[in-house]
């Protein structure tokens, strides 16, 4: 059996992946189907925003995420009073974090799979009868599957990796907030390899499985 300074960051990056990719899932699909159906003034300013979590430090997104979400802010007073918490250094900061992390790749995925759609095949379906609603979940979604499902794969891997903004916002608690990444760093910087060994591995195998899974699904 594992030692739990092993086994516990494994499990909850695990977890923190698997919740966050279920919102870049659903969020990333809808804001897609929208961007690539709807034009309108600052759009090219909108998407700018939503890929910028792809191309800024993830100190950067750390910092932002204190700064809007944390005790002092708005939003993170009312979280407070409401759960009688803050929602910084708990799971959900890390949830929250590997979140704004994978969605642009999510996103950039599934807007490339949902253009790639032949707009004749679209339209036969609305000729026949279907609505809008139907027209993408039988027939955009279906064909675009491959496209989700690689973006999901992708965004699992970059949640399950995500160090900068986790270590910001939500902390390095053994037990609590500790993720694969940060056990890794403090293992490192107490002089104890063999536990960073162990982590690294598990990191390695696990992304390489994942980045397996996404070239068999492109292929």
């Amino acid at each position: 059996m594992l030692h739990n300074e092993i086994w516990f960051p494994i499990k909850l990056s695990i977890e923190v992946a698997t919740i966050s990719i279920v919102f870049v899932l659903f969020s990333g699909i809808i804001i897609a189907k929208f961007m690539t159906k709807v034009q309108f003034k600052g759009k090219n300013l909108l998407e700018t925003a939503l890929l910028l979590p792809l191309v800024l430090p993830p100190t950067v997104i750390g910092f932002l995420l204190i700064i809007f979400l944390g005790p002092r802010s708005t939003i993170g007073s009312f979280i407070e009073k409401l759960f009688h918490q803050s929602i910084m250094f708990t799971s959900w900061a890390a949830i929250l974090a590997s979140a704004v992390v994978s969605f642009p790749l999510m996103y950039q995925t599934v807007k490339n799979g949902f253009q790639s759609v032949d707009m004749d095949i679209e339209d036969a379906a609305r000729v026949d009868g279907a609505n809008e609603k139907k027209v993408f979940l039988y027939v955009t979604l279906p064909l675009s599957a491959r496209a989700v499902l690689t973006g999901l794969i992708l965004s699992f891997a970059r949640a399950l990796g995500e160090f900068g903004a986790t270590l910001m916002f939500a902390g390095n608690i053994p037990e609590k907030t500790q993720t694969v990444p940060t056990a890794i760093y403090i293992a490192m910087d107490s002089g104890n390899m063999e536990t960073a060994w162990i982590l690294v591995i598990s990191m390695i195998v696990m992304s390489s499985l994942m980045l397996l899974v996404a070239n068999f699904i492109k292929d």
